[in-house]
């Protein structure tokens, strides 16, 4: 798949600024999002982009960021936040679940709702990357409102992967686990996850997991199939 435009949300820094230093760098043209204005204007003239503000969470944001961007090939709704409370759930504060669902979950379904339309209109191969997390594959005994949110992530690029089944329009899903970035000064370089993340679109991949996961993405299938009470998951050695 040759990508020549493309657009990134969440892209002032971490996967999403990753993700476009790679995209513009193979000779695509690139608008970069996010909500942060002075981040963006900085990542996007550092990388030679082109910057356009906007917050996910916003339907009429996403509207118009779809519109300023012509025909793209690859959208990547990679934005995404921790929020504050990351305990069991009844810890977690009511405006945290609030704002960590209207950014994560907010942010994919208002960005498939602006972007899949024209793109289908428009009748050219193109494909949407999704940026979800670990935290939506497996479940941990914490991990707040981000958690949650992530395996609601999951189920709407599955959806959209259905739905999109027979048209020029592919899907793939980003599961990465610890990334450094602004959620975190620990974990695996975001170059390296961009990397993966794109050798997936270009392949035609619907997940793009952690090495060394798979057992416990398919424990819990089993036990979610069978009835079995939950168990937490054992990391990888």
């Amino acid at each position: 798949m040759k990508i020549t435009n493309a657009v990134v949300t969440g892209a002032a820094g971490g996967i999403g600024r990753a993700l476009a230093a790679h995209l513009i760098a193979e000779g695509a043209s690139v608008v970069l999002s996010d909500l942060d204005a002075a981040a963006l204007t900085e990542a996007a003239g550092e990388l030679g982009g082109t910057a356009v503000a906007a917050d996910v969470s916003d339907a009429g944001s996403m509207e118009a960021l779809a519109a300023a961007v012509p025909e793209p090939d690859l959208v990547c709704l990679n934005a995404g936040i921790v929020g504050r409370d990351l305990g069991v759930p009844w810890e977690v504060s009511a405006e945290d679940w609030a704002r960590v669902f209207a950014v994560n979950a907010g942010g994919v379904s208002n960005g498939l709702r602006a972007f899949v339309p024209r793109m289908l209109a428009g009748g050219r191969p193109g494909h949407i990357l999704i940026t979800a997390s670990l935290a939506g594959l497996v479940t941990f005994p914490a991990g707040g409102a981000y958690a949650a949110s992530k395996h609601a992530v999951v189920a709407l690029a599955e959806q959209a992967a259905l739905s999109l089944a027979g048209t020029p329009i592919g899907v793939t899903l980003l599961c990465p686990a610890l990334v450094r970035s602004g959620m975190s000064p620990e974990g695996e370089d975001p170059a390296d996850v961009a990397a993966d993340a794109l050798a997936a679109v270009r392949a035609g991949r619907f997940t793009v997991v952690p090495d060394g996961w798979d057992g416990e993405i398919e424990r819990r299938a089993r036990w979610l199939a069978s009835g079995a009470q939950p168990t937490p998951p054992n990391l990888p050695e």
